[in-house]
């Protein structure tokens, strides 16, 4: 039998984080999508710590709006915690899903609000 999707999900997430390094002048803005929420992070690898984070757990209105938009929401919300951050331009990390959906969604509204990557 084959692997799993997750398992298969977390072999292309190791292969590209491989590949993938968040610096200070250009941080890695890491996206986790759950069946009901969606994070996302701004990371320097190089000391290991988080810059910004936004989440739909966080926006209460986010709650009651369908998933596309609650991803939406949270790509605005990272680009105007990296901007307050003093961040301009990141390495997007989908972290080993499909750019279709929510994490597209998600990537398109944090270019809308002034992120580069």
């Amino acid at each position: 039998m084959g692997l799993s999707k997750r398992e298969k999900r977390i072999r292309i997430k190791t292969r590209v984080r491989g590949k993938l390094n968040g610096t200070a002048e250009k941080p890695r803005l890491s996206v986790f999508r759950s069946n009901k929420q969606i994070y996302a992070q701004i990371i320097d690898d190089t000391s290991g710590k988080t810059l910004a984070a936004a989440s739909s757990v966080k926006m209460t209105e986010a709650q009651s709006v369908p998933k596309n938009e609650q991803a939406t929401m949270v790509g605005k919300a990272i680009a105007e915690a990296a901007k307050s951050a003093g961040v301009e331009t990141v390495v997007f990390d989908r972290n080993g899903y499909i750019y279709h959906g929510r994490i597209q969604k998600l990537a398109e509204a944090a270019r809308e609000g002034g992120l580069q990557f």
